[in-house]
């Protein structure tokens, strides 16, 4: 196991868990404690646990602190390739419609979206910058990008003329990023202006389809966005704690493990 992947399953581990010790996740994941030690001292520096004696804690709840939209892209790489190959399993059937709101999974996604047979096909609203410029730039030309403010830090679109855009649309599929995902908060964010986008288009889309990397499962950011109930696909690595998908899968969520 590479140690990316060891520390996604530590951090969803500690999320759900609340607390974890060195000498089991030592066991656990058959390393020494010493590794353990230098896992925790990594997560802990990107804010994603707190170290302990003996151990980690999970991060404070309600979170209000963003990264920078390059650190995101660079966190989790291979996790969040392997879910944005996932996702087009998901994509609607040819001359359908969906969103694409402004995660770094989902633009991971809208990437792989062009070079799919149908791509041309497809109308997608959207509100990254990232993605509308990306699949413009690879001649799809049924490319909306809504209207707006930008927020620096996502450079997501945001705003009443984005949400009264929204109101007006419904889509097949909205494809979903989260800063975080709770049993009992849902999904969420930092931003109310970016939660705002994210939950018109929930609201006005036919299916859900969460992209969320396994180091954001028990977290929670200060807006909720989305219910549990709101949701019907979640796509996660292999990272996520068998006690969280066992929770979802519960409530009658499909959750899909990305390899």
């Amino acid at each position: 196991m590479y140690a990316e992947e060891r520390r996604r399953q530590i951090a969803s581990l500690t999320a759900v868990e609340g607390r974890v010790n060195v000498t089991e996740l030592a066991g656990r994941f058959d390393v020494t404690a010493e590794t353990i030690r230098r896992d925790l001292a990594v997560l802990d520096r990107e804010g994603i646990v707190h170290r302990v004696h003996g151990g980690a804690v999970a991060s404070q709840n309600f979170q209000t602190t963003e990264l920078s939209l390059d650190t995101r892209f660079r966190s989790a790489p291979t996790a969040k390739s392997a879910i944005a190959r996932a996702a087009l399993k998901y994509l609607p059937e040819p001359h359908g419609g969906m969103f694409l709101d402004a995660g770094t999974t989902v633009t991971a996604l809208a990437n792989l979206i062009a070079e799919q047979p149908h791509a041309r096909d497809w109308s997608i609203v959207t509100n990254s910058l990232a993605t509308a410029l990306d699949l413009a730039n690879k001649g799809m030309s049924e490319v909306q990008l809504l209207g707006g403010s930008v927020r620096a830090i996502t450079q997501a679109v945001i705003g009443d003329t984005a949400l009264r855009t929204l109101a007006l649309m419904r889509a097949d599929v909205a494809f979903i990023g989260t800063n975080a995902l709770t049993i009992d908060h849902g999904l969420s964010t930092a931003d109310s202006q970016e939660a705002a986008i994210k939950s018109a288009m929930v609201t006005n889309a036919h299916k859900v389809v969460v992209l969320c990397d396994s180091t954001k499962m028990g977290n929670d950011y200060l807006v909720s966005f989305a219910g549990i109930d709101d949701i019907d696909v979640v796509i996660t690595d292999t990272g996520a704690a068998d006690t969280f998908v066992r929770a979802l899968r519960e409530r009658d969520i499909e959750v899909v493990l990305a390899e």
